[in-house]
């Protein structure tokens, strides 16, 4: 089952973030300086050289900063407590894993579902949640009082899964992305010769091609072939 929170960082509230910073045993003037550091923060909206009014912000942690992830992760890391089912996290995302053969599991799992939403309100977050699948029972999951959009494909850090499990959806996806590029390349520069193409190749191409490949590495024939089709037009161009 996966769980991606609304917003993730833009939800922290500062106070509730201090307080669980603090009770990891961070005090004094460190927890005085972090607490300086998300303070103090205005944002406006503009549009067309219009601009609102300044309003304080009183939640999130800015985005593109080091210390910006260590605190979501302190901020969630009670998410798991008194959760039977196993729970993975990663950034913003958490998947709730759980092996499913009867009524009871599901009743289990759902016990599971409401002490995320509890924590969730608690901590004033709010998921977003789908489930995946194979031979699920058709058991209908809620989370405060919703019922869960059922999905066959979703993706996980950037790669997609589907509830076979198959890497198919996944190389097809890399290779439109890698196709893409190298139809702009075709287009777009006249010098062809291999000390140009090689170097962007290398840096706009490959890194569609091998990004995670570890886990989606394919092995069916037909998705082999798709690869090995781009990389030979690579080298014949």
């Amino acid at each position: 089952m996966y769980l991606d929170f609304q917003k993730a960082f833009d939800k922290i509230p500062h106070q509730r973030l201090l307080s669980k910073v603090s009770c990891h045993g961070i005090r004094g003037k460190v927890l005085s300086w972090i607490g300086n550091w998300l303070k103090d923060r205005k944002q406006r909206v503009g549009i067309n050289g219009q601009f609102s009014e300044q309003r304080e912000v009183n939640s999130g942690v800015p985005q593109g900063s080091v210390l910006g992830p260590v605190l979501f992760n302190i901020f969630i890391n009670d998410l798991k407590k008194g959760v039977s089912s196993e729970v993975a996290k990663f950034a913003d995302g958490t998947k709730l894993l759980k092996t499913v053969k009867s009524k009871a599991d599901c009743k289990e799992l759902q016990r599971d579902l409401r002490k995320l939403g509890d924590w969730a309100t608690k901590w004033q977050m709010k998921f977003n949640v789908m489930y995946i699948g194979k031979h699920n029972l058709n058991y209908t999951y809620k989370t405060k009082g919703s019922k869960l959009a059922v999905t066959t494909q979703e993706r996980d850090s950037g790669i997609i899964v589907d509830i076979s499990l198959k890497t198919s959806a996944q190389c097809a996806a890399a290779v439109k992305k890698a196709n893409r590029m190298l139809g702009i390349f075709k287009k777009g520069i006249d010098n062809k010769t291999e000390n140009i193409i090689m170097p962007l190749y290398k840096s706009m191409v490959c890194p569609h091609l091998e990004y995670c490949v570890q886990i989606w590495l394919p092995h069916l024939k037909k998705d082999i072939l798709e690869l090995e089709v781009l990389e030979k037009g690579n080298k014949n161009d």
